[in-house]
């Protein structure tokens, strides 16, 4: 235990990561707008349209795909603006009378994979000035915490 922080030296550690992880988000936020905006989209509608590229989805769907804590409630506001300004359509689900699939439109196709080829050069440059070794191993302790830090909130200990 440190005197001067009350943490232990992992709890140092975790705590001088953390301001630097948020500079990364608000960094990972400004490039997804880089790309997104001359395209007309929002990095959120990027993040909505873009997870039905591969097949048509719910916006419940959606909402797990993405992830990221964005509400049922928040994708489906997202989706029928796409929808509305033309990337986006609705399709009847078979399965479900009510929960209709959302898919892109050509133009919000086409959108998508121009927006890929800007994303990919992105990717190349930053993932090749840090390296793949480097970026594999930040992966997977970033994921190691997110789970330590899931599991301390559902079980805190004193």
């Amino acid at each position: 235990m440190d005197r001067a922080t009350g943490r232990s030296p992992a709890g140092d550690a975790l705590t001088a990561l953390v301001l630097p992880v948020f500079e990364l988000n608000g960094e990972l936020l400004a490039a997804a707008r880089d790309i997104a905006e001359p395209a007309g989209l929002t990095p959120a509608w990027w993040q909505v349209l873009g997870a039905t590229l591969d097949e048509p989805l719910t916006v419940s769907d959606v909402a797990r795909r993405v992830g990221l804590g964005l509400a049922r409630q928040s994708v489906q506001r997202t989706a029928d603006l796409l929808v509305d300004k033309g990337w986006a359509r609705y399709l009847d689900n078979p399965r479900h009378a009510r929960a209709r699939l959302l898919e892109p439109t050509p133009r919000g196709r086409e959108t998508l994979l121009r927006l890929r080829d800007a994303q990919h050069a992105w990717a190349d440059a930053v993932g090749a000035a840090v390296g793949a070794d480097e970026l594999r191993a930040f992966r997977a302790t970033a994921e190691r915490i997110a789970a330590a830090s899931r599991a301390y909130r559902e079980h805190p200990t004193g």
